[in-house]
């Protein structure tokens, strides 16, 4: 399955990292990327950990920010020390920050930078409406969305330059959820407000877990109604749950849908035969 790490995950590592670093005095702090190797973070004061969509901003009280990023294959770990590092292997360690109390190791991060806290906006300016952050504001997410009218729903919602953090498994949930099909225009979702608040009432509910559930059933193989479930019976109508690959050449996003509770009008999808696939080579983040 698409196992990206979505809005919901990063806001939950946030949480548990802000805990751990809020108002502590770093011990040891490494940056393992070349751009940001020879920066020493030790003796520094970490301020808070916050989300921003799926980037993670750590912010420190001299002024900087340091912006990590998942994509496919990160994470954040926090240990006791003396704990086994258990996130993978030693080589794939982008960061770690030691306190007293605590050990936080970025594994395969990506997207690394550090900026002046007062420009956070270059690194994360571009997104839309954090769907997650406090400042949510759907009425600016809505007008961003219908700025492209033509444009297929499955893609638009996706597009962090909308609406920040949903990603690819809330989307084809929440489509499910609202009957709509992920290729129809975003011209033609009947209540693309319900929509929008349907996707973010899923991420809501599951922020504060890792089990990542849309049924209310966190039992795996119940939790979802069609992400992963290509071939089987819809749990609705029982009609067999599709997949196909949506969005432009090299930005593809495996999408399963049901063709008889999702029967908006829409272009035909191109079909996968295959098995459910991995992350495009690039993505819009």
């Amino acid at each position: 399955m698409d196992g990206v790490p979505e809005g919901d995950t990063v806001w939950l590592a946030a949480k548990r990292m802000d805990a751990a670093l809020h108002g502590a005095t770093l011990v040891r702090g490494e940056l393992r990327v070349p751009q940001l190797a020879e920066i020493d973070l030790a003796g520094a004061t970490v301020t808070e950990v916050v989300p921003r969509g799926k980037h993670m901003l750590i912010r420190f009280a001299d002024g900087r920010t340091l912006r990590t990023h998942y994509r496919m294959d990160g994470s954040w770990h926090v240990y006791r020390p003396g704990a086994r590092w258990r996130g993978g292997p030693a080589f794939s360690i982008r960061a770690v920050f030691t306190t007293p109390e605590w050990e936080c190791v970025g594994y395969r991060l990506h997207d690394m930078a550090m900026v002046r806290t007062s420009d956070e906006a270059s690194v994360v300016g571009h997104l839309g409406p954090d769907v997650l952050g406090p400042d949510w504001d759907l009425e600016e997410a809505l007008r961003r969305l219908r700025a492209q009218p033509d444009e297929q729903i499955g893609v638009a919602i996706l597009d962090q330059r909308n609406l920040a953090g949903l990603g690819n498994l809330y989307k084809v949930e929440t489509l499910f959820l609202c009957g709509v099909n992920p290729w129809a225009r975003v011209a033609d979702v009947p209540d693309l407000p319900g929509l929008v608040e349907r996707g973010r009432s899923l991420m809501l509910a599951n922020r504060d877990r890792p089990e990542q559930s849309t049924t209310g059933d966190t039992r795996r193989g119940q939790d979802h109604w069609v992400a992963g479930r290509k071939g089987r019976p819809c749990r609705r109508c029982r009609t067999t749950i599709l997949l196909g690959d949506q969005g432009p050449d090299l930005q593809e996003r495996v999408t399963w849908w049901c063709p008889r509770c999702q029967a908006t009008p829409a272009p035909v999808p191109r079909a996968r035969t295959g098995q459910p696939g991995t992350e495009p080579r690039r993505a819009r983040y």
